[in-house]
């Protein structure tokens, strides 16, 4: 079997602008999604990118893992790309930080015509990351009492219904993708006095039987 090629050479492409937009990559590799969708995996490397570069003991930390546990999973994501391992951080691998690869989206694709493995292997990782998204929300949910009135009032989950085309539910998420870009801000220098991280999960889902045709408008 010949080795995965990674997703991104570290080091050859800058990182994206701050607050800009992200640096998607497409996965078509399905081992490479299937070794993403780990739990442990994906609190790694959301801590790696978000609050990184870290050694493998302090990750191990955030994933609730033994730093020999840890360091396994660090070299599975470093096999397709998703992490590096810092020369200049000395000889004591032990001791050695990790860096997110310059890329903070991922994409699966959205070509009708991949493959199954593909398309199964997408659907794991977006379950992985659906149940990571359940857990933020449950600890928050936990502590919410806890947070400041101005913090609770404006947390929240907003359900609505849309009754779109194809293109307009695309132009419905460039549109939002584009506004949220504007509060990235991945650098803290650029975040006003107060600012802390949230936590966005949005789904846009077809709601409507495929074997049917659309109603005709009255």
């Amino acid at each position: 079997m010949p080795a995965p090629e990674p997703l991104a050479s570290p080091g050859q492409d800058a990182p994206p602008a701050p607050g800009g937009p992200p640096k998607p990559v497409e996965i078509s590799d399905p081992r490479a999604l299937r070794a993403l969708a780990h739990p442990a995996r994906l609190a790694i490397l959301e801590h790696l990118t978000l609050d990184g570069p870290a050694t493998a003991t302090e990750c191990a930390e955030v994933a609730g893992l033994s730093p020999s546990a840890c360091s396994y999973h660090l070299r599975a994501l470093a096999r397709y790309g998703f992490v590096h391992e810092d020369p200049a951080g000395g000889p004591d691998r032990r001791h050695r930080p990790w860096r997110a690869a310059p890329f903070v989206a991922i994409t699966v694709g959205t070509d009708a015509r991949r493959p199954e493995a593909i398309r199964s292997a997408g659907r794991l990782l977006a379950e992985s990351v659906r149940a990571r998204s359940d857990e933020v929300r449950a600890d928050y949910l936990d502590r919410e009492s806890r947070f400041p009135a101005d913090w609770q009032a404006a947390a929240g989950t907003n359900m609505d219904v849309l009754h779109v085309s194809p293109a307009e539910l695309d132009l419905v998420r460039t549109r939002i993708f584009e506004l949220l870009s504007e509060y990235r801000r991945m650098e803290p220098a650029q975040r006003p006095p107060g600012a802390r991280r949230v936590h966005v999960m949005i789904d846009y889902t077809p709601w409507f039987d495929p074997g049917l045709p659309p109603k005709p408008a009255p």
